[in-house]
């Protein structure tokens, strides 16, 4: 389908309408200043013009003004958007990640930043590297949400996981309300490939639904679960305020965490186990996700579209329409003063 013309390529080109009132004005100053036949049978051939050719003596000019204007339009290049719906086919897996948002996240053992930023940072680029798997997003500390159904819009993606913070959620730690609010988000999901990735640094304190209880839920629906224990473990730096320069105040606490937990889940639901004790392994982490999950198809309706030429509809009646002009100079419409 091509819509109507939307672009000219060489507007420039339409300077050359100017010439159109020149042409007209020439045309009517020559037929003024035409010399005039005096002969004792001038009255009669005269009376002998008066047909129909006499009545119409300036259609060739018409016609070649007009081979002039389609000309200059046609050298502007007007060009139309010609769109074409079809469906196409991405491979990809559906993936709902569970981040953890308990103030343990602000642990500093990733110094110079706690481990609520480099995740962030971690998962934003790893967003960013998706072409054709969903994402969905479900944050928790005492309780789980969702922040993003799956999609494909990385860039909606990235800018939420960018404003995660602390305080939006009560404190604690619900790992099995989180994976199971990422079940149901997957429990619609016509895709062969399930995931749920859950990033935490601690052990399960909160909510109503116990982890195993939750990871025998996903095992029951396909949905493989993949932790991920962020952080060194033991004791480690934690902020507790700044000092008069607003620099922060660091004091040494443990935080429990429960990497058998995690070991568990991951084996109820046919994933895997992952610590991240800095960056990279954080990265290698949440690449061995993709690495394990094999590929399934989903189909989506797109459309595409592409420049078309209009300049060959102009050329060809602009010839075509100088050919008649010139032809018919050269007949019965020849100037005969």
């Amino acid at each position: 389908m091509t819509d109507l013309p939307t672009h000219l390529a060489q507007p420039w080109a339409l300077v050359l309408l100017g010439a159109i009132p020149l042409a007209i004005a020439a045309m009517l100053l020559e037929r003024h200043r035409a010399p005039r036949l005096r002969h004792p049978r001038a009255a009669t051939l005269a009376r002998a013009g008066r047909g129909l050719v006499a009545r119409t003596w300036w259609l060739p000019h018409l016609l070649v003004v007009a081979a002039l204007g389609l000309s200059a339009v046609a050298l502007a290049r007007p060009q139309a958007r010609e769109r074409r719906p079809e469906s196409t086919s991405v491979e990809g897996i559906d993936i709902v990640i569970a981040f953890d948002l308990s103030t343990s996240m602000k642990a500093a053992d990733f110094r110079p930043n706690n481990r609520l930023h480099v995740a962030k940072e971690v998962l934003k680029g790893f967003i960013g590297r998706r072409t054709s798997d969903r994402i969905g997003l479900v944050v928790f500390a005492g309780d789980a949400y969702t922040q993003a159904p799956l999609t494909l819009d990385y860039g909606i993606l990235r800018a939420l996981v960018d404003r995660l913070d602390f305080g939006v959620i009560e404190d604690g730690t619900a790992i099995g309300n989180a994976i199971g609010t990422a079940v149901n988000r997957l429990r619609e999901s016509d895709a062969k490939s399930k995931a749920i990735v859950l990033i935490t640094d601690g052990e399960n304190n909160a909510g109503q639904l116990a982890p195993l209880e939750a990871a025998e839920m996903a095992h029951a629906l396909g949905i493989r679960v993949f932790p991920i224990l962020v952080g060194k473990g033991g004791v480690v730096p934690y902020p507790v305020g700044t000092d008069l320069f607003g620099q922060p105040i660091y004091e040494y606490r443990e935080f429990p965490v429960n990497p058998e937990l995690l070991q568990r889940i991951a084996r109820v639901t046919g994933g895997a186990y992952a610590n991240a004790t800095d960056r990279e392994t954080l990265e290698h982490g949440l690449q061995e996700v993709l690495d394990r999950m094999e590929k399934t198809r989903i189909f989506e309706a797109t459309g595409t579209s592409r420049p078309v030429e209009l300049f060959p509809r102009l050329l060809a009646p602009a010839f075509w329409l100088a050919l008649a002009g010139l032809a018919l100079g050269a007949t019965r419409w020849r100037a005969f003063p």
